[in-house]
């Protein structure tokens, strides 16, 4: 609320923002004083003025990010997303070391954080997705009265170049690997193959989410983990199911519950089989092999098999069957061959 007063023959307007007394000249003109001490009052009411608009600082705003994020998100999103602010951080101590408020962000500044990343040479699919979660992160701003306007509104994405099929491995080149992987990858490669697992699926399997009875393979949350989907589960084949009943009776590690458990039982380091595969794969000139290349196998595999990609995107663990549509040209023949069953 403000309150207009007159001292002498000037007025002034009284009001209250975050607690603290401020006072306003507003001149000698009582039709002016009026007209001023009415804005004042609307502004208020809008929650344009005080904190809102000038006192949001940006290391505040992070802060109060990482808690929502931590509250909210997956551990594995929330490492992510922090990642991403510490991308931001470095362009912003680069070229604006001395920017502070949220009201001095601007779009000009997040195309120039564009530019940063891309002599960073980081692909465009990466910087839309860094500019996706600040995007978030200053809409939450204003939701949480830190800022006026989300700063990154106007700011455009780059150009993605039409989606390609992903590459995949062969038959032979799948049996080459898994000869050529030895005693602890091979069956770490089999399950990727033989799954579609995701990285952090397999690096957090444990013996409880296999289900010998049912041969299922549950993908589950856990309680510092958490899938990036939903909760699934996928069935175990012959195939797997020996090799996981051999891997169970080896067990290296009798106090360890990951399934393929690193050095002392512990989790397998974040990029160990990373370079084992890569290591491996070229020395069998198999090309530039990455471990999301054994999960596209899994799927272009199954399709090429006649598998429909609505189940294959169920066991895949895709949010949306749209995802999935990478691997439709695969079915083309498949689709040519249903059309000659029909005979009228």
């Amino acid at each position: 609320m403000a309150t207009l007063r007159k001292k002498g023959n000037t007025y002034f307007i009284d009001y209250r923002i975050n607690g603290k007394r401020k006072r306003k000249s507003v001149g000698r003109s009582k039709k002016i004083a009026d007209l001023a001490h009415k804005d004042l009052e609307v502004k208020l009411a809008k929650g344009e003025l005080g904190f809102t608009r000038q006192d949001g600082t940006y290391e505040k705003l992070v802060e109060s990010y990482a808690s929502y994020a931590k509250t909210n998100l997956a551990p594995g999103t929330q490492k992510r997303y922090g990642a991403i602010t510490d991308n931001f951080q470095r362009f912003l101590d680069s070229d604006y070391p001395h920017l502070d408020k949220i009201s001095q962000f601007t779009p000009r500044i997040f195309e120039k954080f564009k530019a940063f990343r891309k002599e960073e040479e980081a692909h465009n699919k990466t910087i839309n997705n860094e500019l996706t979660v600040l995007r978030t992160m200053f809409k939450l701003a204003v939701q949480w009265g830190y800022a006026q306007t989300n700063p990154t509104d106007g700011v455009s994405k780059l150009k993605i170049a039409n989606k390609i099929a992903p590459r995949f491995l062969r038959e032979e080149e799948c049996r080459l690997l898994l000869d050529n992987s030895g005693e602890w990858l091979r069956p770490i490669f089999f399950t990727f193959l033989s799954t579609g697992i995701r990285k952090a699926e397999l690096e957090n399997l444990e013996w409880s989410d296999i289900d010998f009875h049912r041969r299922r393979v549950k993908i589950r949350v856990k309680t510092d983990w958490s899938p990036k989907t939903n909760e699934r589960e996928i069935p175990i084949n012959e195939g797997l199911y020996d090799v996981l009943k051999e891997q169970k009776q080896k067990r290296f590690y009798k106090d360890s519950n990951y399934v393929f458990p690193g050095e002392d039982g512990k989790q397998i380091f974040r990029n160990r089989l990373l370079r084992r595969l890569k290591t491996l794969a070229k020395q069998l000139n198999l090309g530039d092999v990455n471990i999301h290349m054994l999960r596209h196998t899994f799927a272009s595999q199954l399709v090429m098999k006649g598998v429909d990609l609505a189940t294959v995107s169920q066991l895949l663990g895709h949010s949306d069957i749209e995802t999935t549509m990478i691997y439709s040209h695969l079915a083309e023949d498949h689709v040519d061959r249903a059309v000659d069953k029909l005979n009228f």
